[in-house]
């Protein structure tokens, strides 16, 4: 009597496991809980370094091609703060175009001056993602927004410019990546002795090297 108590028993107990199983199976699809998994690239407290290249893109200036770089801290993997310096060279068309129509000498007028920007913005990732490279190796990409401020310097003046844009950085390995970014100048310029407020767009490329290596 009691063997038959046991097995009766333990049949209830199998019939109870395969009703948890399938349960398990219909609630959760088959799949398999893969636990917690160590973040693909990390950026929290560590130091980027970016050299950078593109083009300059003025209301009242002809485009021509910039370059400089950024250094950036990051305090969280969401939040950064990033300082700048770039170079270009500003010219006007218009006054290179009258001064060849008219003979009037260059030292007169002055179409075209060296442009230092100096800036400081605070980054903030709104989105990421990863990307697998020719189905092997998986990287991460972040998708940031930028907003701060900064000196125009022409050489004769600094106007205060302020600054805004959006940016893309792929991340390869543990320690380098891929940025691209958009940044939006907002400043006050004059041509012939005319001044407005102007918007001139900053176009970049490059790379970023983080540090310590072992982040």
């Amino acid at each position: 009597m009691a063997s038959l108590v046991a097995l009766l028993g333990a049949s209830r107990a199998v019939r109870a496991q395969c009703v948890d199983e399938t349960l398990k199976e219909e609630l959760i699809g088959g799949r398999h809980y893969r636990g917690v998994q160590d973040r693909l690239f990390t950026k929290a407290l560590r130091h980027e370094l970016s050299p950078m290249g593109g083009w300059y893109a003025g209301d009242l200036y002809a485009g021509a091609p910039v370059w400089g770089g950024a250094y950036t801290f990051h305090f969280s993997e969401d939040l950064g703060l990033e300082a700048s310096y770039m170079h270009t060279q500003r010219k006007n068309d218009l006054i290179d175009a009258f001064q060849n129509a008219n003979n009037v000498p260059r030292q007169l007028i002055v179409a075209s001056t060296p442009l230092n920007l100096y800036f400081g913005h605070l980054v903030w990732s709104l989105a990421y993602g990863k990307m697998r490279w020719f189905g092997s190796s998986i990287s991460r990409f972040d998708f940031y927004v930028a907003a701060g401020a900064g000196v125009t310097d022409d050489g004769t003046g600094r106007g205060l410019t302020g600054s805004g844009g959006f940016g893309l950085k792929i991340y390869i390995g543990k320690w380098f990546g891929l940025r691209f970014d958009v940044r939006d100048h907002i400043l006050e310029q004059e041509a012939l002795g005319v001044s407005q407020i102007v918007n001139d767009i900053v176009t970049t490329a490059g790379f970023s090297v983080f540090l310590p290596f072992s982040g």
